[in-house]
């Protein structure tokens, strides 16, 4: 089956979908509010079902080819003690580190200009299928509501969900000036309600993030000053990567996410994708990756039937269990990450992970990157490409 799409959201999720359903032969429109695509964000790291989705979409060559392959992770304490290490050999395995602005070029630029609608803001959506903007209204098929964790379209769709909530962190994140030097492509320090981080990138830049646990809306007149302060003591790189940082580079969010499951991820003819759908805490690396997956079933699923409603009732099924599960695998590794501050309960944590034998730490990680992608192909039609 091919029809038209309108897509509401140009972040990656809403790219990921347009992508997909372009390429099983829909005529699909992005609608995006912001006036224009900047390419803005600091890093994310893909794990395998991630790529394999990418793949999927056409665009897995050009996002590899960006990247940074994690071999090395570590864990440590903020003296600097190891407390997990694990080393990837199988190259397929290996996550992939790059700025989210490279993954989110990739999808866009695999895309027709014309089938972006920039600075166009939705004001409402019929589950029948039409999309009210300010001084127009488009009709559809299908629609996608791809935005974001603060889905103003999820509250019209569910008006009685509590929606997206504040998880008790907050993150402030950068890419550096210039390269620093590093031991391991993908580093995690947990102290007491802190956290550290760095993904290292290609060109040898590196995307640094702290997690505190804190108030939400908490901010900082100057960031790098209060983290200097805050992480005062702890291991190198981390003084490096603020030294290396400009104070008007650092980003600053409070971490949402979707605690009430919702009861559907489709009304009608409109589906909800990505974070507007199951919005996560970052801990298992998952938010982006599920999106993804989101975009790749949806597209499969309209491929392969001639009737709407059967497409979007295979879609509810089959991604609602599994985001929903890896939504709460990740606000219980929070629980027991960063947002410990117990001194006795970090010290348990600690020695439980450096008794934890490497292959079964590396198996509870894939667990969650396992996945087998449908693959994309049209319904009595020819592939299309951008």
């Amino acid at each position: 089956m091919t029809g038209k799409a309108v897509v509401v959201g140009g972040g990656i999720g809403g790219m990921a979908a347009a992508l997909g359903l372009r390429r099983v032969g829909w005529d699909v429109t992005v609608v995006e509010r912001a006036a224009e695509l900047a390419d803005v964000g600091a890093g994310i790291s893909l794990n395998l079902n991630g790529l394999l989705a990418l793949d999927e979409l056409g665009a897995g060559a050009a996002v590899r080819s960006g990247g940074w392959r994690q071999r090395a992770t570590s864990t440590l304490t903020p003296t600097g003690k190891v407390i997990a290490r694990l080393t990837v050999s199988d190259p397929e395995f290996m996550p992939l580190g790059l700025p989210r602005a490279a993954l989110h070029r990739a999808l866009r630029e695999a895309l027709p200009a014309d089938a972006l609608r920039i600075g166009a803001e939705v004001s409402s959506v019929d589950t029948t299928g039409s999309v009210k903007l300010a001084d127009e209204v488009l009709d559809a098929d299908v629609i996608v509501v791809a935005d974001g964790v603060h889905s103003r379209l999820r509250t019209q769709l569910f008006p009685g969900h509590p929606g997206a909530v504040y998880s008790g962190s907050t993150v402030l994140r950068a890419i550096t000036e210039q390269p620093v030097e590093l031991a391991s492509d993908f580093e995690l320090t947990w102290g007491r309600g802190a956290e550290f981080g760095h993904i290292v990138f290609a060109d040898g830049l590196t995307e640094w993030h702290a997690v505190l646990t804190a108030p939400a809306g908490t901010r900082f007149t100057d960031p790098i000053a209060e983290l200097r302060r805050r992480f005062d003591g702890w291991h190198e790189p981390i003084s490096a990567f603020l030294a290396a940082t400009e104070p008007e580079a650092v980003l600053h969010h409070d971490i949402h996410e979707i605690v009430t499951p919702l009861p559907s991820y489709r009304a009608g003819r409109v589906v909800l994708l990505g974070d507007a759908a199951h919005a996560m805490v970052p801990n298992l690396g998952q938010g982006a990756c599920q999106a993804l997956e989101d975009a790749v079933v949806l597209a499969a699923a309209l491929a392969e039937t001639t009737d709407v409603d059967t497409a979007l009732a295979r879609y509810d099924a089959e991604r609602r269990p599994r985001s929903q599960a890896v939504a709460r695998a990740a606000r219980q590794a929070s629980r027991l990450g960063q947002q410990l501050t117990n001194p006795l309960a970090v010290a348990l944590r600690d020695t439980a992970l450096r008794l934890v034998p490497t292959g079964l730490s590396a198996r509870a990680i894939m667990r969650y990157a396992a996945w087998s992608p449908p693959a994309l192909r049209p319904a009595g039609g020819k592939m299309v490409n951008g």
